[in-house]
Formats: C-alpha cells, sequence, structure tokens
C-alpha cells in the first residue's frame, strides 16, 4: 500500500519523461535524431561534391569566343610569333595567327623561315623544333594571310612588325592598332599589349611563353570594345587630310621668259 501511494504522489511529467528515457534505451537512435549531436554521412558527401564543383561566382575568361562563328569578318586580329636566324639577331616569321571578330581561329600555322633558325626563342615564343616538323613554308603562309586580311580592318598589336615578317603592306585606313591607339597610352607612351589586357579587360596574357591566339583575341576584343569611338577617330582622322589637301595652294606656272602676244 505504501508504494502504491508513492507511485501515485509521483508528478505526472517526471513519469512520462522516465517513459521515454526507457523507450529510447531499448532501440537504436534514428539518423534524424543523430544530426542534433554531428553532420551525417549524406551531408558531408554533398559539401564535397560542391567543393570539387566550380564556384557559381567565378570570373568568365573574357578572352573566350563570343560565339562559334568562324566565317570571316569584316575585321580580323592578327599577331605573329617570331625565331631567330643569322646569327641569332636577325628575326624570321615562325608562326601566324588570324582570328575574327568573334574571336574564332581563322588561321594558325607555324612557319618554316627561308634561312636556317638559330634561335627558337622558345621562352618568349612558344615555338619548338619539333613544331618545324608540321611547318609550311612561307611563301604558302604569306600568300594565304594576304587573301585573308584583303579588303578588311587588320586589328593587332604593333602590326608593323608582323607585316614586316610577313613582306606585306596593308592600306593605313584598314589598320587598327592597338599600340597606336591614343586613348590607350599614357602621357604619349606605348602600353605593352599585356598591360592594356589586364587593366581594361581583365585578361592576364604573355605569362611565359606567349599565345599568339590570346594576343590576336586580346587585340580584338580591345578594338571591339571601343569600336565606336575608335571609329569616329579615324573618319574625323580622314576627313582633317582632306581639308589639308584643299587647302595647298596651287603651284603657280613657270614663267620661262617668253613674250606674251597680244
Amino acid at each position: 500500500m505504501k508504494q502504491h501511494k508513492n507511485s501515485q504522489q509521483l508528478n505526472p511529467n517526471w513519469a512520462q519523461l522516465q517513459q521515454k528515457l526507457k523507450s529510447h534505451g531499448s532501440r537504436p537512435p534514428k539518423s534524424s535524431e543523430l544530426s542534433d549531436s554531428g553532420p551525417s554521412k549524406s551531408v558531408l558527401g554533398k559539401r564535397k561534391e560542391r567543393a570539387d564543383a566550380e564556384p557559381d561566382d567565378r570570373c568568365p575568361d573574357p578572352l573566350m569566343p563570343a560565339n562559334s562563328d568562324f566565317g570571316l569578318t569584316d575585321a580580323i586580329a592578327m599577331d605573329c610569333e617570331m625565331v631567330g636566324v643569322a646569327q641569332g639577331n636577325k628575326s624570321a616569321l615562325g608562326r601566324v595567327t588570324l582570328v575574327n571578330k568573334w574571336g574564332n581561329v581563322l588561321y594558325d600555322e607555324f612557319v618554316r623561315p627561308i634561312d636556317r633558325v638559330v634561335d627558337y626563342r622558345t621562352q618568349v615564343s612558344g615555338i619548338r623544333p619539333s613544331d618545324m616538323r608540321k611547318a609550311k613554308d612561307f611563301c604558302t603562309v604569306q600568300k594565304k594571310v594576304a587573301e585573308l586580311i584583303k579588303g578588311r580592318v587588320l586589328v593587332g598589336h604593333a602590326l608593323h612588325n608582323d607585316l614586316k615578317a610577313l613582306l606585306l603592306t596593308h592600306p593605313k585606313k584598314d589598320i587598327r592598332d592597338t599600340s597606336e591607339y591614343l586613348p590607350f597610352q599614357k602621357e604619349g607612351c606605348r602600353k605593352a599589349l599585356r598591360h592594356l589586357a589586364a587593366e581594361l579587360l581583365g585578361a592576364s596574357i604573355q605569362n611565359g611563353e606567349h599565345c599568339p591566339v590570346e594576343d590576336a583575341r586580346a587585340a580584338m576584343l580591345l578594338y571591339i570594345r571601343n569600336k565606336k569611338k575608335w571609329e569616329k577617330s579615324v573618319k574625323d582622322q580622314i576627313r582633317f587630310k582632306q581639308k589639308q589637301k584643299k587647302r595647298k595652294p596651287k603651284k603657280k606656272p613657270v614663267d620661262n621668259g617668253a613674250l606674251k602676244v597680244d
């Protein structure tokens, strides 16, 4: 009777808690209950997958082509890499690359110079002796490049060097040289292409061996992003030269001392 009396006096909440503790002791805890004390295996797996995947906020490469159009466009960018011939102090064409305005490669060939190569300048040019096994002869490359750039705007950096190596000329009115565009210069000094790419495009190029594909794409993107102002400045220069020609006084006829007959 005494034991029965004590069980009646026991707090109902305490009795309910004891019953729950007994039931938990008689069965294994659920995974949902373990999650309170530590992360489950499935959660760790998901975190690992997210860590291995590329972060969503990663900035895309600005030099990647805008689309998959490999057709000829009104503007073409060119970049060349040189090798050393003669005593190594003379430059010759070793590789030439052309891209369209979207950044897609139109032409990319290694070139076998007429003279024997004595310095491949690999640290800068990226050209190796093995590349010459698949290289095309100079005349073949020269002819193809001339065909591709004819009648089109030619974009590049220090293009006079590339054209000189190719033994080609191009109308000045159709040249867009990023090394000569005044807004890209600082106090009249020309900037290297890698500096322009870093400052204006947020792109890193020429870190070690040069890639003519990247360089051509960088020059093209610099032109495309500034095309409106650039083309206006070209037109203004052409108008100014035309006005100057009109203002030039006409040459007076030479007086040879002949008598005028009335």
